[in-house]
């Protein structure tokens, strides 16, 4: 099997992070794997936000936990508790994807956060891709989180990739084939 192969099988979403930064060159290769991303008509309806301030992730954590406290439903709130509490697992990294709210952008920004997670993977690096932390930036303090991001103006929340070096791993799930159809001419 091919290495690109081999990374696409192994790789899992990983929710146990170590408390050690990412390099520096671990970083630049996660923000040009994203950068590198394909889109439709090379628009880019993106900007990455490479969060490495522990803090401040820490804040978006607790804000999340907080909103997802208080709503209705507390599906999600109930599972992250039963995880140890953290909808962000400690990572050292939160790679936050503004998306420009074109046409195609939630599917470009979805290939975006794919290139991270492969990128990651084939570093040695643990990831998961996180759709809830648009949570936050859709609550109460949503413009002020946005601002301290510094999201460009009119750009909203599209996905976000945490990467980290993993505490554990874990096997990749099984191929599910019968999600899968052939039509054979």
């Amino acid at each position: 099997m091919n290495e690109t192969l081999k990374t696409i099988a192994e790789r899992y979403s990983c929710r146990d992070f170590k408390d050690a930064p990412l390099t520096e060159a671990q970083l630049k290769a996660i923000a040009d794997a994203a950068l590198a991303a394909p889109s439709a008509r090379n628009d880019m309806p993106w900007h990455v936000i490479m969060v490495t301030d522990k803090a401040l992730i820490e804040e978006l954590d607790a804000e999340t936990m907080n909103i997802m406290a208080a709503m209705e439903d507390k599906t999600y709130y109930e599972r992250i508790k039963e995880r140890g509490g953290k909808v962000f697992y400690n990572a050292p990294c939160l790679v936050m994807v503004a998306s420009a709210g074109t046409p195609f952008s939630a599917i470009d920004c979805g290939i975006l956060s794919q290139n991270v997670t492969l990128a990651a993977h084939s570093l040695g690096l643990g990831s998961v891709i996180v759709g809830l932390a648009g949570i936050p930036l859709g609550g109460p303090r949503g413009d002020e989180l946005k601002k301290r991001l510094q999201f460009p103006d009119g750009y909203e929340f599209g996905i976000s990739v945490l990467v980290g070096t993993a505490n554990s791993g874990k096997e990749p799930h099984d191929l599910n084939m019968a999600k899968l159809t052939y039509i054979k001419g």
